[in-house]
């Protein structure tokens, strides 16, 4: 009588944590950035380190660049975004910046 319901137990448990990941799966589906009418987007991250990146961010009409470390952001760079101008046009400079910033340490 006891393992049935040690065993009931489980099931319960592992039943309320499958469904958890299922409701965290879906709720990740529908704040994946680059959604359209998200203001704010990830375009790009490229790491410059072992605990170093950069994020080129888009909000609205404006592209920052943040240096991003552990407990620490620093705005780099702002613009605003042409008309016409994607991701990738900046995602290029973003690379060459990444591998100076990589040689100069």
């Amino acid at each position: 009588m006891e393992f049935l319901r040690i065993f009931a137990s489980l099931v319960l448990v592992f039943g309320l944590l499958g469904g958890l990941l299922w409701g965290l799966k879906r709720l990740q589906l529908r704040i994946q950035p680059g959604q359209p009418g998200r203001r704010l987007q990830v375009l790009e991250t490229t790491s410059v380190g072992p605990r170093q990146k950069l994020a080129l961010v888009r909000v609205g009409t404006q592209e920052l660049l943040v240096g991003v470390s552990p407990g620490h952001m620093t705005a780099l760079g702002q613009w605003t975004v042409a008309e016409g101008d994607t991701p990738a046009d900046h995602g290029q400079a973003l690379r060459a910046l990444a591998q100076e910033l990589r040689h100069e340490h």
